[in-house]
């Protein structure tokens, strides 16, 4: 069994749940800016910002009395999450001379040995302990590190399997499930109903509900712009304004959008201008989107209709102030419908 060892003092883990919350703001808000400017993110971001996720979780651990199982478990964690950036090291390029790859499969081997030893120091420790926060203190702290590289597969699976259509989107998740491995390291503020839940969403998963919630205001902030602009001319631009802008037709191929203005050849042999509600199953190449802007000036169209292109990183960024002041949004939920 693992030695006993004191809780951690409010105020550390206030100020290590404050440190890791201004980290994260800071970190998705510029995830986000790039990720809208330039539609990547590059590895290198997540790499960088890797280094102060990874020390406060190791101040955590050190706070709470871990041995050397749960931090090379922790380390299996961040070995598994570190493919995403850097790809997998493998046995045949190790042998083919690459350094880098006898590292990292040296630290791949060492961090098995710590799930391994871990799982036999607290193999008396269960899950079920674990959700009624239960049993030896360090056997739950192992658990609850294990189960942070649970919440990365889980992530990694949705992004292989097009869940997540966006490498960003994941890799910034599986960031979060490292700076955030529980709830007892969110500061929440407004609500305790989270951590007094038994079961809820980890952390990185609640902030992608969180997200996706955000995109129901979409529709509203939409019609609102449209309707200040003057963009709303007749009723039927009412279907399109709900979700759609109106840009200048030169601006077109500087911006991420897809035009939803367009010409169709009528029965008389005659064109004529179109507005389509649906953005387009694919992308069209540059080439298709500089004939369609050329054929509509031809027809004297100044102004278009567009959809625009908003990646997830931009939603996720909001989204994690009611994440640190309400919590999981499921357990919000029941906790009002059952309380």
């Amino acid at each position: 069994m693992g030695r006993m060892h004191e809780p951690m003092d409010s105020t550390e883990e206030a100020l290590l749940g404050w440190t890791r919350t201004a980290v994260l703001f800071v970190a998705m808000g510029i995830a986000a800016w790039m990720d809208h400017k330039e539609r990547r993110v590059p590895n290198e971001h997540w790499i960088e910002w890797s280094k102060p996720a990874i020390f406060i979780w190791a101040l955590d651990l050190m706070v709470q009395g871990a041995d050397w199982t749960i931090y090379l478990t922790a380390s299996a964690v961040v070995a598994y999450a570190s493919t995403s950036v850097l790809g997998r090291a493998t046995l045949r390029d190790a042998r083919a001379g690459s350094g880098m790859d006898r590292v990292v499969l040296f630290w791949y081997a060492i961090s098995t040995v710590g799930v391994v030893g871990g799982a036999i120091v607290y193999g008396s420790t269960t899950p079920v302990d674990v959700l009624l926060n239960e049993g030896d203190p360090l056997g739950v702290l192992w658990w609850k590190t294990l189960g942070v590289g649970a919440v990365i597969l889980v992530i990694d699976l949705a992004w292989r399997f097009r869940l997540l259509h966006g490498g960003a989107d994941a890799k910034a998740l599986m960031w979060v499930a490292l700076l955030f491995p529980s709830w007892s390291t969110v500061p929440l503020t407004f609500s305790t109903v989270t951590q007094e839940a038994t079961v809820a969403l980890p952390v990185a998963l609640a902030l992608l509900m969180w997200g996706g919630l955000a995109f129901f205001a979409i529709p509203v902030l939409m019609l609102v712009n449209n309707l200040m602009k003057g963009h709303v001319r007749t009723i039927g631009d009412l279907r399109l304004a709900w979700h759609a802008t109106r840009i200048p037709l030169e601006d077109v191929q500087q911006r991420h959008v897809w035009m939803l203005t367009s010409t169709m050849a009528m029965p008389d042999g005659t064109t004529q201008v179109v507005n389509t509600a649906r953005a387009p199953r694919f992308t069209p190449s540059k080439d298709e989107v500089a004939q369609q802007v050329e054929e509509l000036a031809t027809h004297g169209v100044t102004q278009v209709w567009v959809s625009m292109k908003i990646p997830l990183l931009v939603f996720l960024w909001p989204a994690v102030v009611p994440l640190v002041l309400f919590g999981e949004p499921t357990a919000l939920l029941l906790s009002a419908l059952m309380p």
